[in-house]
């Protein structure tokens, strides 16, 4: 089978990626052989790629969106399912059985512990995955099972208040979709954002405003764009006992905060560490009840190299996605 691996992490231009041949892997007791229909491209995949996240296995196939069909293993034959970026966890911890599995200290995830989306098949335990419907484009699913389930967890950690005033800031593959939860739910959303492609969708999909900052106080906000820079800003953006949410495995170095400035009044700040299934499930369930807009830029599978490039250049508008043809 073909297979995308992560050969010398580096800068996008020094091509970390490699296109290898590999046996079709073989499924364990629980597992589920799976072939790929799509994968979503991720930032976590580009920071792997590029060596912000350190690899924890050489060679590793990227991609942890992946919509495809059961080939062997614990499934059913032909279901069609997703892969996420939670592969597994001890379900003994503290932490696991407070309902908190996302902090599992032995917790591994696809396309970093094991290999990922980008190839043709890929094994995944069967608790792990997530069943799908027949009747929507894998391009359109792919996205729901990082983007979509991070963005609801992001939502829920931020603390918007009912009909508050949200602020995100960078507008990519899960903020577009995040967005949309929440004007469903009454906020008013001002993205924020350097692209003006993305500033463009952020309004149609119905952002009060798009621009530089936001034009009033906020209740919450949350930050995708990998940019400790941010955070001094966002936080001076909040209003009285707002909280921001910073979602991402990556962040670069945060400035110095000022107390008085970004986090008296009972500001908070808090990050988002991965999800629970849980919080899959339950995303999962919203977006197909009430089907978002999914934003996607599709990519054939041979050119991995040109999204996460397109990516890391913020050419992507919405989600990118390789799609097999």
């Amino acid at each position: 089978m073909r297979a995308w691996v992560v050969d010398r992490p580096g800068p996008m231009a020094s091509r970390p990626l490699a296109l290898i041949e590999r046996e079709v892997p073989e499924p364990g007791p629980g597992e589920v052989l799976v072939e790929v229909e799509a994968c979503g491209v991720c930032r976590t995949d580009l920071h792997l790629a590029e060596g912000d996240l350190a690899p924890r296995r050489p060679r590793t196939t990227p991609g942890h969106q992946v919509v495809g069909r059961v080939a062997g293993g614990a499934g059913t034959p032909g279901a069609r399912v997703g892969v996420a970026w939670l592969r597994s966890t001890c379900g003994r911890c503290r932490y696991c059985l407070r309902g908190m599995e996302n902090l599992c200290p032995d917790s591994t995830y696809t396309g970093w512990d094991a290999d990922g989306g980008y190839a043709d098949y890929l094994v995944a335990p069967a608790d792990y995955v997530y069943p799908l419907p027949d009747d929507r484009p894998a391009e359109w699913l792919a996205p729901l099972l990082c983007a979509g389930i991070i963005g609801y967890r992001a939502l829920a950690r931020c603390d918007l208040p009912s009909g508050g005033r949200l602020g995100i800031y960078g507008f990519g593959a899960s903020a577009h979709l995040t967005a949309q939860a929440a004007i469903a739910q009454g906020a008013t959303v001002h993205a924020v954002s350097r692209s003006e492609a993305s500033r463009r969708l952020a309004l149609e999909l119905g952002a009060a405003s798009a621009g530089d900052r936001p034009p009033e106080p906020l209740d919450a906000a949350i930050l995708f764009a990998p940019v400790g820079t941010l955070v001094p800003p966002a936080l001076e953006a909040l209003d009285r006992g707002g909280t921001l949410a910073v979602a991402g495995i990556h962040l670069t170095d945060v400035p110095s905060l000022n107390y008085e400035r970004h986090l008296f009044q009972e500001r908070t700040l808090r990050s988002v560490t991965a999800n629970t299934r849980a919080d899959g499930r339950a995303y999962l369930e919203l977006a197909l009840a009430h089907p978002p807009r999914v934003t996607t830029t599709p990519y054939p599978f041979e050119e991995a190299g040109r999204a996460l490039a397109d990516l890391a250049a913020d050419q992507v508008n919405g989600a990118a996605v390789l799609v097999k043809t």
